[in-house]
């Protein structure tokens, strides 16, 4: 039975008071991840999560997270239009497939229902010939996925959220009846559809507040990437209007237009404008005002022209090019045989020679007044070329185009690196919520609880009021211990510390860091930790305290995930004659090949950060990345896979030629 009536249609028609708003897909991504974490940060009880995709391969996209959320709530149900193997079943959660021409096929909606936080998603796409008659205002390179446009509701008011998963809640049923006893034991338990006025106390739910508040987050991502979007399009149209006003239809800047490449924009221009304007050598290169040498690597060349690809042409000494830049404007030379800038100069006369030119246009690449490049054509023989009209006006238009064409490539380019760096913030986003809220709340807890029952009972006898000291204490060193590291990866990230490089003896660091492991420790049974450095190992050359920071958190790293009866052993190899390769090795779980590299990602654990055993924020290892990098050194980690141990390597460079009379420095430690 399917169903053609809007669920975001219903949900106004109850609430008129609601107004819609306008999101693009990237917004309405971000608020769902959001919605999702915030069910996976706070797990005080089962909550109530319905999602419904426009089509299984949305879903297929997001299943991996829905598997995690079903983890924590056995009241998950999910709904999409079936395409390949997607079907009514209660695997890790509900599966609803609903029929291809049911209202849901145009819609978006997530909501989440706990004892103490709401939010839901309500939106339906904007009709299909609307998107459509706007693509022909956008360039052709803008992701029409990523501007799809939705009208919706997004909220935390838990009446609206309330009013949703009724709607939602029927539409399951229509379509999976035999869960009618599981969506009555959520009802009762959260009082979904129970009538109520809009007077009613209990509308919004009263005061509640959420462990981990996610919305002042949610609210700057979606201002952002709302004004991203708007932008994006806003520059796009702008290229194609002025692309229209200039009226440039031509082979040449429809050539430019089809790349976002900079080598193909240049390669396409330069044989399009040769052959077009019948030039016996067209050359485009990148320069700016301060380059004193380019390389040729675009040319045309008519039958005939000797060619100088690949050749390096100095700048800072070519009267030409100076005038260009200074002048912000062309040259174009008739006859080089009766042109005093030529004449008069041997620079350029030794150019004429050997290139043979006759006819000589130079053309700047400019964007906003930005020299991006040159146009040269050289027109050879024993005649001056006879300028047509237009042609010059054609090379002006053409290096506008190829000027706009690169800073549109290099918008591009930094626009795909913005996206990856809005993903690598939002994976971080949520580890640190998730991490903090752990590994802050805990000793933050037994601290108030300590300090709470020190001053409501004074004649608590003398050991307990000892007992309840010493556990605040532990725990305000654990908690400054981790805003620590948090401020070591920040300053060495930023480039603000101040490295002292001396000449150091390995093994000493190596029990200095032992050390300061085992007195971390020492109420626990460690793995057994031997050192094989080799006494005859020359002088290393490093910042001491850091190289000490360094071997002692990958040995504590080690600690956390091998057993007690497990092995640490740390080695040291000569690699060249400059460097040499310290190797900690364990007999612990391990790391699956291909998180390798991710674990010296900053918040990564190999557990996930809310389910772990081993403790710790995971900035260890990012530290000890940005300080080998810091030295000059590489940081790498190797394993068989789970279970089977992993070595994590680093080198440091050697002392080559250490004078006898001055010994290796004692290592202090002054990292907290």
């Amino acid at each position: 039975m399917s169903i053609s009536t809007s669920v975001l249609s219903e949900l106004l028609a109850k609430l008129p008071y609601l107004r819609p708003q306008l999101y693009f897909k990237a917004s309405l991504t971000a608020l769902s991840h959001a919605m999702e974490d915030q069910v996976l940060a706070a797990t005080l009880d089962a909550p109530l999560v319905i999602a419904s995709f426009q089509r299984e391969r949305f879903y297929r996209q997001e299943a991996h997270r829905y598997e995690r959320l079903a983890q924590i709530s056995n009241q998950i149900y999910v709904l999409s239009a079936p395409e390949t193997d997607f079907a009514n079943s209660s695997d890790f959660y509900e599966k609803v497939a609903f029929e291809a021409d049911d209202a849901l096929c145009h819609e978006w909606h997530l909501v989440v229902i706990a004892q103490n936080y709401a939010t839901c998603l309500v939106c339906i796409e904007y009709p299909k010939s609307q998107s459509s008659s706007r693509k022909t205002e956008l360039n052709p390179g803008l992701d029409m996925d990523t501007a799809r446009r939705f009208e919706g509701i997004w909220t935390s008011e838990r009446g609206v959220s309330l009013t949703a998963a009724d709607l939602l809640l029927k539409r399951v049923l229509v379509y999976r009846p035999e869960l009618a006893t599981k969506v009555q034991e959520v009802r009762d338990r959260l009082g979904i559809g129970i009538t109520r006025g809009i007077g009613d106390v209990n509308w919004n739910g009263g005061e509640y507040a959420c462990d981990i508040d996610t919305d002042p987050f949610v609210q700057r991502l979606v201002t952002y990437l709302q004004a991203s979007q708007y932008k994006l399009h806003k520059a796009y149209r702008s290229i194609a209007g002025q692309a229209r006003k200039e009226q440039l239809i031509n082979s040449i800047s429809n050539a430019i237009r089809r790349s976002l490449n900079p080598q193909d924009v240049l390669k396409i221009a330069t044989q399009q404008l040769g052959e077009h304007l019948g030039a016996c050598r067209c050359l485009i290169y990148r320069a700016q005002g301060n380059d004193s040498e380019i390389v040729i690597e675009h040319e045309f060349l008519g039958s005939g022209v000797p060619s100088v690809l690949g050749e390096k042409w100095q700048l800072h000494n070519n009267p030409l090019f100076q005038e260009v830049v200074c002048q912000s404007q062309g040259i174009c030379i008739a006859d080089t045989m009766n042109d005093s800038r030529v004449t008069t100069s041997p620079t350029i006369w030794k150019i004429i020679e050997k290139l043979g030119i006759r006819s000589w246009l130079i053309e700047p690449l400019l964007f906003q007044g930005r020299l991006l490049g040159i146009i040269e054509l050289h027109y050879c023989g024993n005649s001056p070329h006879i300028w047509q009209t237009g042609e010059i006006d054609i090379v002006n238009a053409i290096a506008t185009q190829v000027g706009v064409a690169l800073i549109q490539a290099e918008s591009f380019a930094n626009l795909e690196d913005l996206n990856q760096q809005l993903e690598a913030l939002d994976r971080t986003r949520s580890n640190l919520i998730a991490i903090t809220g752990h590994e802050l709340r805990t000793p933050l807890s037994t601290i108030q609880v300590c300090l709470e029952s020190l001053a409501s009972e004074p004649d608590m006898p003398l050991e307990l009021r000892q007992v309840m000291l010493s556990t605040a204490l532990e725990d305000s060193e654990r908690m400054r211990k981790l805003v620590q590291d948090f401020l070591t990866l920040s300053n060495l990230e930023s480039g603000r510390i101040e490295w002292h490089p001396e000449v150091l003896i390995l093994q000493e660091c190596v029990d200095l860091a032992l050390s300061r492991v085992r007195a971390r420790f020492a109420q626990e049974e460690l793995p057994q930790i031997t050192s094989r450095i080799d006494e005859t190992f020359p002088l290393v050359r490093a910042d001491g305290d850091w190289l000490v920071e360094v071997i002692a958190k990958i040995v504590d790293n080690a600690c956390k995930f091998t057993p007690s009866n497990g092995k640490i052993t740390i080695t040291a190899q000569n690699r060249d004659s400059q460097t040499i390769e310290v190797i900690i090795a364990d007999t612990g779980r391990g790391i699956e090949p291909n998180r390798l590299e991710v674990v010296f990602d900053r918040f990564y654990q190999e557990e996930g950060a809310l389910r772990r055993t081993a403790g710790g924020t995971g900035i260890g290892l990012a530290i000890c990345r940005q300080i080998v990098k810091g030295w000059g050194g590489e940081i790498w980690a190797e394993s068989r896979g789970k279970n089977k141990g992993s070595k994590f390597h680093f080198t440091i460079p050697v002392v080559e030629s250490p004078s006898p009379s001055i010994p290796a420095k004692k290592t202090r430690s002054r990292i907290g």
